[in-house]
């Protein structure tokens, strides 16, 4: 080949090249990470933007001047996080056959995992839902799955980028169910050994990457606690990188299931790394003026809730707990609509929409103001599952208890918040948090067993506390809470609360 062909046929394979690669990010917690041009492409849709506008811990910002990141970086970082370990995977075992359609749906499951979070996050779904619609079991996984479905259907240009990169009809469902992996679980009888139709249970570990329903070991939470302790100002002793170095898929005590294992020498850090989670809930998830912030923008989203009005497909209306149910209207409710609440007042008495958003209005300059819900107590509950907390009863028997004044107070004006952090994958005969990790030994590294998890368990704290809403008579509600916990049988020495 002569000079000139040569340096044409080069800087043709450099067009090439340079046409395929991604966007360079440069971020604050894993440095420049470089994602897929297919990825820039789902980044660029108003679905995935909206996250831009989402804050990643809800009303914590009010508590942690630093905690302003929102779920648009988050997710950025976990796609970078999932590419990192299906690639080393890859890499390290090629006899898992590992191809490059599976490595590109593991990202996009990485990148589209939260598309479903509401205004201020977990608040959202949690809070404002569960109280707004009862009667409805949904989760912010299943709205990122319908999320994820309106994305691809709602912009042509992503729908050309996956036939240009082969994405069949199945990768899709493999993306989908990596993102909610529970819900196929559910859905498939109980005799069924594999659940998913994404991809074969030779590539089961492949759903132990995004969201991890096996232990609770995932990219998620390796992105989240390092973020939110770089926010929170909060130090985080778990090294996420290291345990990409030692991860290995595994065969596990004759089961026909592959699973992500580490070396047996990781258990303490990753021992470590549940500790980690419960002080991240101790210290800022569940602060105690986080909590009672987030449950005044909750009581605010449930007054303003008929007078939001969203429009959706079809140019239908939706309200505030309506928009779930459409995915266009979700497309535009973020934290925007608490500023919206905020700055509804009208001087023009005819203007019902303000009037009837008063009462919300009110309820958000407390929380700017800081005139907040007074915390009366928090206290450690002894039951089984928190589940079993009879809040509306115990409400009223606050409202009740006798104390030497006889003042009747109103329940509605006591909050019970339930505060318990445990891992949320249990084994549920033993309740031990870590019952499904697997470690590897460096003489047998294709073999992988139970650690010593019957020796340590995470602990879980089981928590209520107790609000008032007014801004008067504290001092009766404190002498009714005094009261309330003698009659129940706890040490009122232990509760710190002045008769």
């Amino acid at each position: 080949m002569g000079i000139i062909a040569c340096f044409s046929y080069c800087l043709s394979k450099m067009f090439i090249t340079c046409k395929a690669s991604g966007k360079v990010f440069n971020d604050p917690i894993h440095g420049h990470i470089e994602l897929h041009p297919l990825l820039i492409k789902i980044i660029d849709t108003p679905q995935f933007q909206r996250m831009r506008n989402i804050k990643q811990l809800g009303g914590a910002y009010f508590v942690y001047p630093g905690a302003s990141h929102n779920r648009f970086e988050h997710s950025l970082g976990v796609a970078y996080l999932a590419g990192e370990l299906v690639e080393t995977l890859s890499r390290k075992q090629p006899e898992l056959k590992i191809n490059d359609r599976d490595i590109l749906c593991v990202k996009i499951a990485g990148l589209c995992h939260d598309l479903g979070h509401g205004p201020f996050s977990h608040l959202f779904d949690g809070m404002f839902i569960k109280e707004a619609r009862p009667e409805k079991k949904w989760k912010h996984e299943k709205a990122s799955v319908d999320m994820f479905d309106h994305l691809v259907q709602s912009n042509p240009h992503v729908q050309s980028e996956l036939k240009k990169y082969r994405l069949t009809d199945q990768d899709l469902r493999f993306i989908k169910e990596m993102i909610n992996p529970e819900a196929q679980t559910k859905q498939t009888p109980a005799s069924t050994n594999w659940p998913h139709k994404g991809r074969g249970q030779e590539k089961s570990f492949l759903y132990e990457i995004v969201s991890n329903s096996t232990n609770g070991i995932d990219v998620d939470k390796f992105d989240y606690f390092a973020r939110d302790s770089h926010h929170l100002g909060i130090q985080n002793n778990f090294d996420h990188r290291r345990f990409l170095k030692f991860a290995r898929v595994c065969k596990v005590d004759g089961q026909k299931q592959k699973h992500i294992c580490s070396r047996d020498k990781e258990e303490w850090n990753l021992i470590d790394m549940f500790n980690t989670r419960t002080g991240l809930h101790r210290r800022a998830y569940q602060h105690k003026v986080t909590k009672i912030i987030e449950n005044m923008i909750s009581d605010a989203f449930l007054k303003a809730d008929k007078h939001i009005k969203i429009e959706g497909s079809g140019g239908k209306m939706f309200k505030l707990s309506t928009a779930i149910d459409d995915m266009e209207a979700y497309t535009k409710l973020t934290d925007n609509v608490f500023e919206q609440i905020l700055n509804s007042s009208s001087d023009d008495p005819k203007d019902e929409r303000a009037a009837g958003l008063k009462p919300a209005r009110e309820i958000l300059e407390r929380v700017i103001s800081r005139k907040l819900y007074v915390c009366l107590h928090e206290r450690e509950v002894k039951i089984s599952s928190t589940s079993d907390i009879p809040y509306s009863e115990w409400k009223k028997e606050l409202a009740a208890t006798g104390p030497a004044d006889n003042t009747q107070l109103d329940p509605e004006d006591f909050v019970i918040v339930d505060n318990t952090i445990a891992h949320e994958v249990q084994d549920k005969k033993s309740m031990e948090c870590i019952n499904n990790i697997y470690y590897y030994s460096k003489h047998d590294p294709d073999k992988a067993g139970k650690g010593n998890q019957h020796k340590v368990q995470i602990p879980q704290h089981k928590y209520i506390s107790v609000y008032w809403k007014r801004t008067d008579k504290q001092k009766i509600a404190q002498r009714h809470f005094v009261q309330w916990c003698k009659n129940k049988g706890f040490d009122i020495g232990k509760l710190g609360v002045k008769e």
